[in-house]
């Protein structure tokens, strides 16, 4: 459970934003299709190192996920097995979803205003 907490945790704060501010569904279009994208990107770089070939930079990984990719990345990263003991980068995406659920709240409530 422990791994899925910020998908919970975001679905609530998306349930509350939607209900306390009129939230428009294309919020929750973006975030879905952002969240596809970045899944393929961490399947797509999976896939590459089990082949030895190049790899997706961690960078892009991470502006992915900071681009309301996270969802994605958290799945991918549970699912697929794939960037779940580097502790530098944990770090640093962790530090992406809390940056992104701030602005997401931030956005909303400026947006409802």
């Amino acid at each position: 459970m422990m791994p899925y907490l910020p998908l919970f945790l975001f679905v609530l704060v998306y349930g509350y934003a939607t209900l306390a501010w009129s939230l428009p569904p294309a919020a929750g279009i973006a975030y879905l299709l952002a969240s596809v994208i970045c899944f393929a990107a961490y399947a797509s770089d999976k896939a590459a190192a089990r082949r030895g070939e190049r790899r997706t930079p961690e960078r892009s990984l991470l502006l992915l996920g900071l681009a309301c990719g996270w969802p994605g990345a958290v799945l991918a990263q549970q699912w697929l097995r794939h960037k779940t003991r580097k502790q530098p980068f944990r770090r640093l995406f962790l530090a992406s979803v809390v940056v992104n659920v701030a602005a997401f709240l931030w956005l909303a409530h400026w947006l409802s205003s």
